[in-house]
C-alpha cells in the first residue's frame, strides 16, 4: 500500500484549528521521519521536522504517537506548526496578505537520518479568513484601518484590534477573530502610510474615532466595544477603556499599567510617557541583540506615577496575559501592578501569567519568535519565550480572549460553531 499523508477534518482550515496529522501504508514500527516546510511571502524558507516510529498496524496519529526527537519530541499535534523556524536567524512568520493561505508542504521520509528517501507527502492550507468573512479597508477622517465583517446580519460583538510599536497595519489576529464571529477593526495608529514611525504624541481622539466608526456598523452589537492590544497596543488599549466610553471590555497582551514611550492626550489632559533612560540599553557582544528590558524607571517610585493610567476609574472589565519569559520588558511586574490597583479598588480582573510564554503572544499555531528586528527601531530585539511553553500560552490565551470577549460583549458563552 503507498504510504499517504492526511490532515484531518480536512487539508484546508483556518490558521487557529488544531488538526489530526496521520500517515498510513508504513511497514510496521517503521522508523520514519515527518516534515514540514512552509514558505512566506518574502520567499523565507521556514522548516520543522521530528522523527516518529509508526505503531504495529504501519500506521502513525500525531494525536496519540509521541515524536523521538527532531524540532520536539514527546506528543505534539501540532508540534510540527508551532516548531517551524528559518534557517535564517531571528525571523518570524507573520502573514501580511490575509486573503491567501499559508501552504505546509508536509513529507515523510525514511529513517532518522539524512531525509534522503521520500515516502509520502501533501500539502496543507491554513487560511486567515473565513468562509464568508469581508475585508474592507478603511480610510475615514483619520482613521487607517482594516474592517473583518462575519457573515450574517449579527448583531455581532465589536472589537478594536492593536499591535505594537512596531507600527504598521497588522490584520491577521482580526481576521482569525472575525472569521469567529467578531466584528474587527485592525488599528495602525504609528509607522503606516502618513502616520510617523514615532509620532511626538497620540491624540485619544483618532482612538474615538474608531470607536465611533465600529458603532456605526450595523452587525455590531449596541451593548459596547470590546479593545485587545499587543505591548503598546496593550496600554494604549487600557487607556482606551478608562477614558472612553464605549469601551466595555479590554484585554492587555504583554503591556502594562502605565502609558509607554509617547505622550498620549486627552481632552484636557496628557499622560507622559513613563521615564526611561536609554543609556540602560543592553546590547549582547556575541549576538547583537538588544535587551531593552531595565531601561525603564522604577515603576513604584512616585515620581514615575503621572504616567500611570488609572485603570481603577473606568467601569471595563479587563483581562491581563503575560510571559514569565518576556525577555522585551517587564510585563509580568508591569500587568501584577495594574491588576492589584484595580484589586484594592474592590474590581475584579482576569490575570493569566505563562511560565516559559515570551513578550510575542499570538495566535496558536503562529511559532515563537524569540529574537527579530523591532520595525520602527531598526535593532534586533529580544521576545523570549521557550517554544513548547510558549506554543501551549497561545492556544489558553487565545481561548481566553475568545471566551472574555463574548462574556462581557454578549453576555454568552463561546457559541459552539466557534469552538
Amino acid at each position: 500500500m503507498a504510504v499517504q499523508v492526511t490532515v484531518l477534518p480536512s487539508p484546508r482550515c483556518l490558521f487557529d484549528d488544531p488538526v489530526q496529522i496521520r500517515v498510513t501504508g508504513l511497514l510496521p514500527q517503521q522508523r520514519v521521519t515527518l516534515r514540514a516546510c512552509l514558505l512566506d511571502e518574502g520567499g523565507e524558507l521556514f522548516q520543522a521536522h521530528a522523527h516518529y516510529r509508526a505503531d504495529g498496524s504501519g500506521e502513525l496519529d500525531l494525536t496519540h504517537c509521541p515524536a523521538l526527537g527532531g524540532s520536539y519530541s514527546g506528543v505534539e499535534p501540532m508540534g510540527l506548526l508551532w516548531s517551524l523556524r528559518s534557517k535564517t536567524p531571528y525571523k518570524r512568520l507573520a502573514k501580511r496578505n490575509v486573503l491567501t493561505p499559508f501552504c505546509v508542504h508536509l513529507e515523510v521520509y525514511e529513517g532518522h537520518g539524512d531525509m534522503s528517501r521520500l515516502l509520502g507527502k501533501c500539502t496543507h492550507e491554513r487560511c486567515f479568513l473565513g468562509e464568508g468573512v469581508k475585508r474592507i479597508s478603511v480610510r475615514e477622517g483619520r482613521l487607517k484601518a482594516t474592517l473583518f465583517l462575519p457573515p450574517g446580519p449579527g448583531p455581532f460583538p465589536g472589537l478594536i484590534d492593536l499591535y505594537g510599536s512596531g507600527g504598521g497595519l497588522v490584520e491577521y489576529r482580526a481576521s482569525l477573530l472575525a472569521s469567529r464571529g467578531f466584528v474587527t477593526l485592525a488599528l495602525a495608529y504609528m509607522a503606516f502610510e502618513d502616520l510617523p514611525a514615532m509620532p511626538e504624541i497620540l491624540e485619544l481622539d483618532y482612538f474615538q474615532e474608531a470607536i465611533d466608526f465600529l458603532q456605526k456598523q450595523q452587525q455590531v452589537k449596541d451593548a459596547g466595544i470590546g479593545v485587545l492590544g499587543l505591548s503598546k497596543g496593550a496600554d494604549l488599549a487600557l487607556s482606551m477603556a478608562t477614558f472612553l466610553p464605549g469601551i466595555k471590555a479590554a484585554v492587555s497582551i504583554s503591556g502594562s499599567g502605565f502609558n509607554s514611550f509617547i505622550p498620549l492626550r486627552g481632552d484636557g489632559f496628557t499622560i507622559p510617557a513613563h521615564p526611561y533612560d536609554l543609556g540602560r540599553i543592553k546590547t549582547s557582544e556575541e549576538s547583537g541583540l538588544v535587551d531593552f528590558s531595565d531601561i525603564l524607571d522604577d515603576h513604584r517610585d512616585p515620581a514615575t506615577w503621572d504616567s500611570r493610567i488609572p485603570v481603577e476609574k473606568s467601569l471595563a472589565k479587563f483581562l491581563f496575559l503575560s510571559g514569565l519569559d518576556d525577555k522585551n520588558w517587564k510585563s509580568d511586574l508591569y500587568c501584577r501592578d495594574a491588576v492589584q490597583r484595580l484589586h484594592q479598588c474592590g474590581q475584579k480582573v482576569e490575570f493569566c501569567s505563562y511560565s516559559g510564554a515570551g513578550h510575542l503572544l499570538e495566535p496558536p499555531y503562529l511559532p515563537l519568535c524569540q529574537s527579530s528586528i523591532h520595525k520602527v527601531l531598526g535593532v534586533f530585539v529580544q521576545w523570549g519565550g521557550q517554544w513548547r511553553e510558549h506554543a501551549r500560552a497561545q492556544e489558553d490565551a487565545w481561548q481566553r480572549i475568545q471566551a472574555f470577549f463574548w462574556k462581557h460583549l454578549m453576555n454568552s458563552d463561546i457559541p459552539k460553531s466557534n469552538l
